[in-house]
């Protein structure tokens, strides 16, 4: 698959599709389903503000299929994108920058929703190394690696700075690193087999900027 092909899809699904199911999710748990037992698509789009077909046509990756007039059984729907999203498996991960950004990262407990755990932080920092934050620990970047590889750790996070983030981004690929959340605001690079998911909290806030003028 090029990097082309991987910016547009996933294994053959659309990103945006893959982007659209939390929130589709997110919406299932709201609902009393002691009240509500089945939810349809043009239902979902009234609240949600999609298209009703490209709700369907999303939720068909789940392979439930929604009853004619009565729509998606929602505690039938819930696990199943739960499951498509693999927020019912374990993923632990390593962060690199334990600034105020890494911290807040570390703190965030919504994570625990989707099966995603930071389990350790690392840095250079003197000060930061040894401390603890939300009880997970700040590690020196030296033992990196060899932690990752004897922990079968798979995700990489990235908080630092921009100038370090492709020196961190090759280390992590280095210690066995397949997938790599970017939160620097430079994009980072890796070859084609390494999962990258670069977020500009620039790049949104630029948006939001240009939006309001």
């Amino acid at each position: 698959m090029s990097q082309q092909q991987n910016k547009k899809s996933v294994s053959g699904i659309p990103r945006p599709t893959i982007r659209r199911m939390p929130l589709y999710l997110s919406f299932l748990k709201t609902i009393d389903t002691n009240t509500k037992k089945h939810i349809s698509a043009p239902g979902m789009a009234k609240v949600l503000g999609f298209d009703p077909t490209q709700i369907t046509k999303d939720l068909g990756y789940t392979n439930v299929v929604g009853k004619t007039r009565v729509g998606f059984e929602i505690e039938e729907l819930i696990p199943a994108i739960e499951e498509f999203l693999g927020f019912n498996k374990k993923n632990e991960a390593f962060l690199v920058g334990a600034g105020n950004l890494g911290s807040a990262l570390t703190k965030y407990g919504g994570f625990e929703k989707t099966g995603f755990k930071i389990i350790a932080a690392f840095d250079i920092d003197a000060e930061k190394v040894g401390t603890e934050i939300n009880n997970i620990k700040v590690l020196h970047m030296d033992k990196f690696e060899d932690l990752a590889k004897r922990m079968h750790i798979n995700i990489g996070i990235i908080t630092v700075s921009d100038e370090y983030a492709q020196e961190i981004a090759d280390k992590m690929v280095e210690a066995g690193i397949k997938a790599i959340w970017n939160f620097a605001p430079t994009p980072i690079k890796a070859n084609q087999n390494i999962i990258i998911e670069n977020t500009s909290i620039y790049s949104n806030l630029a948006v939001i900027i240009k939006k309001l003028k």
